[in-house]
């Protein structure tokens, strides 16, 4: 920025060069101010009461996140539409569950996928024997979604329990994190933030947890927290901000809209209610009357199906009629769209209202929200849950003398429902022909194992072939297009082969 020097500013230079200077930073000052970010001004009355600290994620959370999630999880208990949101996000995100694929280079891959299958598909794998490894995965995220973190204890169990491997998973409520250890402990320079501790290189070295939650009957046992390795925690939640050691609950941009949204809808409930209590007003000129016990005990208060009233001289009958709701669909279906936005799904998912969508929109919709469950799974769910679960299973295995060494996995989610079939899975059909898609990840697409839809192959063709039979589905035998292999058309022979043997 270069500034122009006035006669001013040079006749107070030749009395004062000092007072001239000043002079000219304060103009340059003045012009900085006028090129600033109009939503960093602080004057003004769009701006006087907009609190903004500049903390970094933990200081911010350090008071208000007992309170999100004490917030969050009422209004999951109270408001369908909190509770819908984080039903959809856990339907989603892990449906039947996130499966393990052992890797086949593994020389021992088959009994690892055997001792998974003992240990993992069944409800042993929780301490609480309630759920398999995949309804612990919808549990996690259900957590996640609601109080904004979630965790997930290993709990090492002795060889003569009875158990494939020696091992158990307990999930924890992100409130067994003792928050009021916040400081520098020893000589050895590590720190706790909000109940996790770090060494000097930023690592997590423990996790300081309460014996029972703060919030249970047994609060009076808990004031006291034990030090946990933290290669005994798994601790999952959605990172938005660097150096974040907690996670927020998901629904905190949208809870006083679904608070207010709650109360509006009392509001118009209660006014519609009063004004229906009031069903007819009988008019009496006669004021006489009013004072009569006889006519008070004859009066009709009550209205019947069939009921006919004759009416003295000077009464005459009016109903009542309810006010309408002005703005409410309007009103509500905004708030729907803000709440939706707040949990990063859809409205038409949220509310199940497809009213105003047709394909093309509503294929976009369901795009945008697929890839934000691909962020969570792929990001979040696979790394920090999965694959950690998966270390610690084979570490357990080759303690236990199960296998010899550990295996890579390979974890795929649930498949993705279409919106329209036949267009998508011919786009998908040809894809592969283009070698612009694999046969693999096709399959991997629709949450199915590879080796198991082989294996599922050949034992049908197999069983078909015992029985002689031949189905138009089978390319062995006929194309999609209605030839024999090996008859199709040819330079020499353009003509349609005769397929009356077929």
């Amino acid at each position: 920025m270069k500034l122009k020097r006035t006669w001013l500013d040079r006749a107070i230079g030749v009395v004062s060069p000092s007072a001239e200077l000043k002079r000219v930073r304060s103009r340059a000052a003045v012009q900085l101010l006028a090129r600033s970010y109009e939503g960093a001004s602080k004057g003004g009355r769009r701006t006087a009461n907009w609190t903004s600290p500049t903390t970094d994620s933990n200081a911010a959370l350090a008071g208000s996140l007992a309170t999100l999630r004490a917030r969050s999880r009422d209004l999951v208990r109270n408001n369908p539409w909190a509770d819908r949101a984080v039903e959809i996000l856990g339907a989603n995100a892990v449906g039947n569950g996130i499966i393990p694929q052992a890797d086949r280079a593994s020389p021992n891959f088959k009994t690892v996928e055997n001792l998974w299958i003992d240990w993992g598909d069944q409800v042993i794998c929780d301490a609480d024997e309630r759920f398999d490894f995949y309804g612990l995965q919808n549990l996690v995220m259900r957590t996640v979604v609601e109080s904004g973190a979630c965790l997930v204890r290993r709990r090492r169990r002795r060889a003569n329990d009875n158990l494939p491997i020696p091992m158990q998973l307990q999930v924890l409520e992100p409130d067994f994190l003792d928050k009021t250890r916040d400081t520098l402990i020893g000589n050895n320079g590590n720190r706790i933030i909000e109940g996790i501790e770090f060494d000097k290189r930023g690592r997590r070295v423990a996790y300081w947890l309460y014996r029972e939650h703060p919030g249970s009957n047994l609060s009076w046992s808990t004031h006291t927290s034990v030090r946990v390795p933290a290669e005994d925690i798994l601790h999952v939640y959605n990172v938005l901000r660097p150096g974040q050691v907690d996670g927020v609950p998901w629904g905190s941009p949208c809870i006083i809209r679904m608070r207010d949204l709650d109360e509006y809808e009392d509001a118009h409930l209660l006014r519609q209610k009063i004004a229906a209590c009031f069903t007819a007003f009988v008019h009496d000129s006669n004021l006489d009357d009013l004072s009569n016990d006889e006519n008070e005990q004859d009066r009709i208060d009550r209205v019947e199906p069939g009921m006919i009233e004759y009416l003295s001289p000077g009464k005459s009958v009016t109903f009542g009629d309810p006010p309408a709701v002005q703005g409410y669909k309007e009103h509500t279906s905004v708030s729907l769209q803000s709440i939706a936005a707040g949990f990063g799904i859809t409205y038409e998912a949220l509310t199940g209202d497809y009213s105003n969508v047709n394909f093309s929109s509503g294929r976009m919709g369901w795009l945008e929200f697929h890839r934000n469950i691909g962020q969570w799974q792929n990001l979040m769910l696979i790394p920090h849950l999965c694959k950690r679960t998966w270390q610690w299973f084979n570490e357990a295995a080759v303690v236990s003398g199960r296998i010899r060494e550990p295996a890579r996995a390979k974890w795929t989610p649930p498949r993705r429902e279409m919106i329209d079939p036949v267009k998508e899975t011919e786009a998908i059909k040809r894809q592969i022909r283009n070698g612009l898609l694999s046969p693999q990840e096709a399959i991997r697409m629709f949450g199915m194992d590879v080796d198991d839809v082989l294996k599922e192959y050949i034992e049908f063709n197999k069983k078909i072939d015992d029985a002689g039979l031949k189905f138009d589905s089978d390319p062995r035998y006929r194309t999609n297009i209605g030839y024999t292999p090996g008859d199709e058309p040819t330079e020499e022979n353009p003509d349609n082969p005769d397929d009356s043997q077929q």
